[in-house]
């Protein structure tokens, strides 16, 4: 295949996966609510993934520390669980990768906070466990995921699914997700 064939379906399969996206608009709302529900109330928002879905996780940190970050507005609490690689080595060491997030979240998570969980496939243990805990904490989890969700989907309060089976354009889409909601952080008159 030519790199202008490549260029113009990867392109071609991103505005239709867009399409596709937009019509999921009310559960990105409910997401960014939940989201502005928790900075009001002084609630942590943690974030985890592997791989790609973990430097969406860092970016979405990042973000919500400092984009989102408006003078004289409450800022949000967000903690990254994949930031801190001694702790990440020391537990993956010690106990086991699959623990990664769960035993971090041993350290910080309180009722009412809320976990972001991003996973392409859906289907990555140390998310499914930590997903789990939170949920047995009455944390409010939030997924974002590709491909049919993985068991991810039926886990989540909310959960929006990419429709697509290419990683690529998955990760594309999430760090999108977290930039309308970082947009909305800033400029939604509503939430303010």
């Amino acid at each position: 295949m030519k790199s202008s064939d490549i260029i113009e379906k990867y392109l071609d399969d991103s505005i239709k996966c867009l399409q596709e996206i937009k019509l999921v608009q009310n559960k990105i709302e409910k997401i960014t609510k939940a989201i502005i529900q928790a900075k009001n109330n002084g609630r942590n928002i943690f974030l985890c993934g592997n791989g790609g879905s973990a430097s969406t996780a860092s970016h979405m940190f990042c973000d919500l520390n400092k984009t989102a970050t408006m003078p004289n507005k409450k800022r949000l609490r967000a903690i990254s669980l994949v930031d801190n690689l001694a702790m990440i080595s020391a537990i993956g060491n010690d106990l086991s990768y699959s623990e990664i997030f769960v035993e971090q979240l041993k350290n910080y998570i309180r009722p009412k906070d809320v976990l972001v969980a991003i996973s392409g496939s859906g289907n990555s243990l140390n998310v499914i466990k930590a997903v789990k805990f939170a949920k047995k904490n009455d944390v409010m989890v939030i997924g974002f995921t590709g491909f049919n969700g993985g068991k991810l989907k039926s886990l989540c309060d909310e959960c929006i699914i990419i429709p697509s089976d290419s990683m690529y354009r998955i990760e594309d889409m999430h760090l999108m997700l977290n930039h309308i909601l970082v947009s909305v952080l800033r400029e939604g008159k509503d939430y303010k």
